[in-house]
């Protein structure tokens, strides 16, 4: 069943354009991830927040890859990582237009 992962952190930037260029290759990388269908990348530099939603074909795939970005970012300094995890619901999204492949 499609999962989707909502991840969001204390982030001082780049935002924005520079976010783009800084987090160009990361990004490239994060697509090859096993499961990963899509993402979008989440930013709020008023309250200097980032992160993301994500949709991955199973529950599995989302938990491997959140034990695996969570690790990536304390490494890097992150504090305050908070993720969720969420069964979609099929045919209510599709009604809404939600991109549930």
């Amino acid at each position: 069943m499609p999962t989707v992962l909502q991840i969001d952190f204390p982030f001082d930037g780049p935002f924005d354009e520079e976010m783009h260029h800084a987090m160009h290759a990361l990004a490239e990388s994060i697509i090859e991830e096993p499961g990963l269908i899509w993402k979008i990348w989440t930013e709020n530099p008023h309250t200097k927040e980032a992160g993301g939603i994500y949709l991955f074909s199973d529950q599995a795939s989302a938990q491997a890859y959140l034990d695996m970005h969570s690790a990536r970012l304390t490494a890097s300094g992150v504090q305050g990582i908070r993720a969720k995890l969420f069964e979609a619901n099929q045919p209510l999204s599709q009604i809404c237009k939600g991109p549930l492949q």
